[in-house]
Protein backbone atom coordinates (compact mmCIF):
# COMPACT_ATOMS: atom_id res chain seq x y z
CA UNK A 1 0.00 0.00 0.00
CA UNK A 2 1.81 3.22 -1.24
CA UNK A 3 -0.56 5.74 0.67
CA UNK A 4 1.37 5.39 4.32
CA UNK A 5 4.47 6.10 2.52
CA UNK A 6 3.70 8.77 0.82
CA UNK A 7 1.80 10.46 3.65
CA UNK A 8 4.49 9.41 6.11
CA UNK A 9 7.21 11.48 3.70
CA UNK A 10 4.86 14.46 3.91
CA UNK A 11 6.65 17.06 5.40
CA UNK A 12 3.43 19.20 6.05
CA UNK A 13 1.33 16.34 6.90
CA UNK A 14 4.53 15.20 9.63
CA UNK A 15 4.57 19.03 10.62
CA UNK A 16 0.55 18.97 11.61
CA UNK A 17 0.69 15.32 13.27
CA UNK A 18 4.10 16.46 15.10
CA UNK A 19 1.78 19.57 16.56
CA UNK A 20 -1.36 17.47 17.30
CA UNK A 21 1.05 15.00 19.47
CA UNK A 22 2.93 18.19 20.94
CA UNK A 23 -0.82 19.42 21.79
CA UNK A 24 -2.40 16.32 23.15
CA UNK A 25 0.34 15.85 25.61
CA UNK A 26 0.33 19.62 26.71
CA UNK A 27 -3.21 18.94 27.57
CA UNK A 28 -2.34 15.67 29.19
CA UNK A 29 0.57 16.99 31.50
CA UNK A 30 -1.23 20.23 32.10
CA UNK A 31 -4.70 18.93 33.69
CA UNK A 32 -2.88 15.90 35.53
CA UNK A 33 -0.19 18.80 37.06
CA UNK A 34 -2.52 20.74 38.16
CA UNK A 35 -4.76 17.87 39.44
CA UNK A 36 -1.68 16.59 41.45
CA UNK A 37 -1.12 19.89 42.78
CA UNK A 38 -4.42 20.71 43.55
CA UNK A 39 -5.23 19.96 47.60
CA UNK A 40 -9.07 20.14 47.30
CA UNK A 41 -11.53 17.39 46.35
CA UNK A 42 -14.64 19.34 44.66
CA UNK A 43 -13.92 21.00 41.25
CA UNK A 44 -16.05 23.08 39.40
CA UNK A 45 -16.50 20.96 35.86
CA UNK A 46 -19.40 23.03 34.25
CA UNK A 47 -20.32 26.88 33.86
CA UNK A 48 -24.12 27.25 32.95
CA UNK A 49 -24.82 30.96 32.83
CA UNK A 50 -28.76 30.42 32.15
CA UNK A 51 -28.76 29.11 35.96
CA UNK A 52 -28.14 32.20 37.74
CA UNK A 53 -26.99 31.81 41.43
CA UNK A 54 -26.01 27.69 40.70
CA UNK A 55 -24.45 28.43 37.35
CA UNK A 56 -21.03 26.72 39.19
CA UNK A 57 -21.64 22.78 38.78
CA UNK A 58 -19.42 20.74 40.86
CA UNK A 59 -17.86 17.34 40.20
CA UNK A 60 -14.75 14.79 40.84
CA UNK A 61 -11.85 14.47 39.70
CA UNK A 62 -12.84 12.07 37.01
CA UNK A 63 -14.29 14.46 34.80
CA UNK A 64 -11.45 17.14 34.50
CA UNK A 65 -9.03 13.40 33.94
CA UNK A 66 -11.65 13.36 30.93
CA UNK A 67 -9.78 16.23 29.49
CA UNK A 68 -7.12 14.20 29.27
CA UNK A 69 -8.79 11.20 27.55
CA UNK A 70 -10.14 13.51 25.40
CA UNK A 71 -6.87 15.25 23.93
CA UNK A 72 -5.55 11.74 23.59
CA UNK A 73 -8.70 10.64 21.39
CA UNK A 74 -8.52 13.44 19.52
CA UNK A 75 -5.23 13.50 18.37
CA UNK A 76 -5.30 9.37 17.75
CA UNK A 77 -8.78 10.44 15.62
CA UNK A 78 -7.60 13.18 13.59
CA UNK A 79 -4.14 11.27 13.00
CA UNK A 80 -6.21 8.02 11.69
CA UNK A 81 -8.85 10.41 9.57
CA UNK A 82 -6.09 12.44 7.89
CA UNK A 83 -4.18 8.89 6.61
CA UNK A 84 -7.41 7.36 5.59
CA UNK A 85 -8.15 10.30 3.38
CA UNK A 86 -4.88 11.09 2.01
CA UNK A 87 -4.87 9.20 -1.03
CA UNK A 88 -8.53 10.82 -1.92
CA UNK A 89 -7.11 14.36 -1.46
CA UNK A 90 -4.35 15.90 0.94
CA UNK A 91 -5.56 19.20 1.52
CA UNK A 92 -8.31 17.05 2.98
CA UNK A 93 -6.21 15.87 5.07
CA UNK A 94 -4.34 18.74 5.92
CA UNK A 95 -8.00 20.19 6.73
CA UNK A 96 -8.64 17.45 9.38
CA UNK A 97 -4.97 17.80 11.41
CA UNK A 98 -5.63 21.14 11.20
CA UNK A 99 -8.74 21.27 12.55
CA UNK A 100 -7.34 18.70 15.27
CA UNK A 101 -4.89 21.61 16.55
CA UNK A 102 -7.77 23.98 17.06
CA UNK A 103 -9.86 21.21 18.82
CA UNK A 104 -6.70 20.68 21.10
CA UNK A 105 -6.51 24.61 21.85
CA UNK A 106 -9.96 25.03 22.55
CA UNK A 107 -9.33 21.83 24.66
CA UNK A 108 -6.73 23.14 26.91
CA UNK A 109 -8.16 26.41 27.02
CA UNK A 110 -11.58 25.20 28.44
CA UNK A 111 -9.74 22.73 31.54
CA UNK A 112 -7.25 25.14 32.49
CA UNK A 113 -10.16 27.90 32.78
CA UNK A 114 -12.15 25.03 34.67
CA UNK A 115 -9.12 24.06 36.94
CA UNK A 116 -8.48 27.60 37.72
CA UNK A 117 -12.15 28.08 39.01
CA UNK A 118 -11.46 25.79 41.71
Amino acid sequence: MATPKKYFHDHLVLLLLSVNVFLALAAVVSVLLRLVSSQGGGYIIQFRPTLGIGAYQSGSVFELISFAGFAILVAVAHGLLSMRAYHIRRQLALAILSLGILLLLLAIIVSNSLLALR
